[in-house]
């Protein structure tokens, strides 16, 4: 089953963009995602071909106007689920980026200027995401970065099977540092354990490293992890190898 993407825009041409490249680019001509963009402005009412009004209540800013927007997503209706690219979406997590990719494909709605007309969300099944607490010029770059989140995850796109498995967020954890050759660079070397063959004492450091990572950087997810709300005191060490050898 070939994962099918459809953006709704105001700029069909910004796509594939860089999902053109890459491991991306290969699945795509691969057949193993499809892409199609859906010009909003198609389904203006008027001959200015206009889809967006000044705000209720007033403000700076236009607002993408619900009639126009009910009639793009209505002709992409055999796509499910529909997504909105917004700041006051809920975050997107890699648990709800698995369980995309593990679908028949999505249908993303690009915002532009301050947002969507409000009533889009009631009277159509539309969910808003958010990929970060900043604001961009338009939703076509969060939903790049949402299709890459899931391409990546399709089978046959990643090297190896299991590429994905061990990454940050996986486990709930930030994912532990990684190091490669040569073992000594401006006289920083590679840790001992790493080089010691010992695959439980590599496991365990690794492991270690993660859970003090995530508590040390994001205690956010630490506190969701453990559920044990952790202030980390001020010039916190990391672990070392010799804590586990």
């Amino acid at each position: 089953m070939t994962f099918a993407a459809t953006i709704l825009t105001l700029y069909p041409e910004m796509f594939p963009g860089p999902l053109g490249t890459s491991l991306a680019g290969r699945a795509l001509k691969e057949g193993k995602w499809s892409l199609k963009t859906t010009q909003i402005r198609d389904f203006a009412i008027d001959r200015h071909r206009t889809v967006d009004d000044t705000p209720a209540g007033g403000g700076a800013g236009m607002v993408l106007r619900a009639d126009v927007l009910a009639a793009a997503i209505d002709s992409v209706t055999d796509v499910v689920p529909v997504l909105a690219m917004s700041p006051r979406g809920a975050p997107l997590t890699q648990a709800r980026v698995r369980a995309l990719a593990a679908g028949p494909g999505v249908a993303i709605l690009c915002g532009r200027f301050e947002g969507f007309d409000e009533r889009i969300f009631e009277g159509r099944e539309v969910e808003p995401v958010s990929i970060g607490d900043y604001i961009l010029s338009g939703g076509e770059m969060g939903a790049l970065v949402l299709l890459d989140a899931c391409i990546r995850l399709l089978p046959g796109v990643m090297g190896a099977a299991l590429s994905g498995d061990d990454e940050s967020f996986e486990s709930g954890l930030l994912e532990y540092p990684h190091y490669t050759r040569p073992v000594e660079w401006e006289g920083r070397t590679i840790p001992q354990v790493l080089r010691s063959g010992d695959h439980a004492k590599i496991a365990a450091w690794r492991k270690a490293q993660a859970e003090t990572d995530t508590r040390l950087r994001r205690p956010d997810l630490w506190e969701r992890h453990t559920g044990v709300r952790v202030h980390p005191p001020s010039g916190a060490r990391q672990p070392s190898e010799d804590d586990l050898v």
